[in-house]
Parts: structure tokens; sequence; C-alpha cells
């Protein structure tokens, strides 16, 4: 094999890890947020007594979930797009993977700097401040879930280069004829 393709199938697959790694305990996050807001729920209609911390912390693992968890989603094919061409009959696997190179390498990857490199100044300027919630009882460290930004927006980054390299390995190549069947 050479070793080109072989190196790019070891940095997809351990990309593609990351992400499947990262999308796994996302999804535990899903199910702690789900028991937090009943048990806020509860708190508040059955005995009156609410939380400016437990509401805080349900909207911090919602934005984490989200941020988080796109990468999983991009790795299993899961985001939106615009599926009438892309399914139609006439898009072979081979025009996809055109679709999803140009896509990564003109919209994904330049969106995805953008945003790392803008929420820089403001995840360190929570940081310098030790920015925590303005609201009497809130969460502090607000400036961790900020953080929770150019992380997410890497982690889309990152597997969104696995797909343009997956992408290049479906264009440029080609997999080898079949074997003819001996004859009988």
């Amino acid at each position: 094999m050479n070793p080109l393709i072989n190196l790019g199938n070891r940095l997809a697959g351990a990309i593609e890890w990351l992400s499947e790694w990262s999308g796994r305990l996302v999804a535990w996050l899903v199910l702690a947020m789900v028991l937090l807001i009943t048990y806020d729920v509860a708190m508040r209609y059955l005995f009156q007594a609410g939380s400016v911390a437990l509401q805080e912390l349900e909207w911090h693992l919602f934005a984490l979930v989200f941020l988080l968890g796109a990468a999983y989603t991009l790795k299993h094919d899961g985001h939106v797009r615009v599926d009438v061409l892309y399914q139609a009959k006439w898009m072979t696997p081979r025009r996809q993977a055109w679709v999803n190179l140009f896509g990564t390498l003109l919209f994904l990857l330049p969106f995805c700097v953008l945003i790392i490199v803008s929420s820089w100044p403001f995840v360190y300027n929570a940081f310098q401040i030790g920015e925590g919630s303005p609201d009497p009882g809130g969460l502090p460290y607000r400036f961790l879930l900020k953080a929770s930004i150019p992380l997410g927006f890497s982690m889309i980054a990152l597997q969104g280069l696995a797909l343009a390299i997956r992408s290049a390995q479906v264009i440029f190549c080609r997999p080898a004829a079949p074997d003819k069947p001996e004859a009988v």
C-alpha cells in the first residue's frame, strides 16, 4: 500500500476515533442534562424551590452537548444538508466525495478557523477576569464554558480534515478491479 495512503488512513482513523469517543461522552451529558432538568422542574413545581445554579448548569450542559457533539454528528453524516442534489440518482459516491471535499475545504474548515481565531480573545478575556455568573447564586468559572467554543470548533475542523481525507481517497484511489471468477 502507498505510504501516503497508509498515513491518510491512520490520521483519519485517529481523528474519527476522537470524534467517536467525544460523541459517546457527550451522550452521557445528555442523560445528565435530562436528569438535572427533571429534578429542577420537580423542585420548582412541587416544592416551589428553584435554583439559579441548576438552571445555569442546564444551559451549560446544553451548550456542551452541541459544541462537543458536532464532530460526532459530522462523522456520522448527521448534519443537515440539501439532499435534493446530494441524494440524486446521478450522484455517484465519487461525485458525493467531490461535494464533500470541496464543501469541507471551501466552507467548513475556513469557517472553523474563523470561529476559533475570533473566539480566543473572548475566552482569554473571560479567563483573565475570572468571569462567573452575573446572577446571585449562579455558577462561577464561566470562562470554562466559553473555552468549549474553540475546543468544539477545533474538533469539528479535525473531523472535517478526516472527511476531506476520506473523500480524497474515494476520488483519487480507485479500488482494485474485482477478481474474475474462475472458469468451471
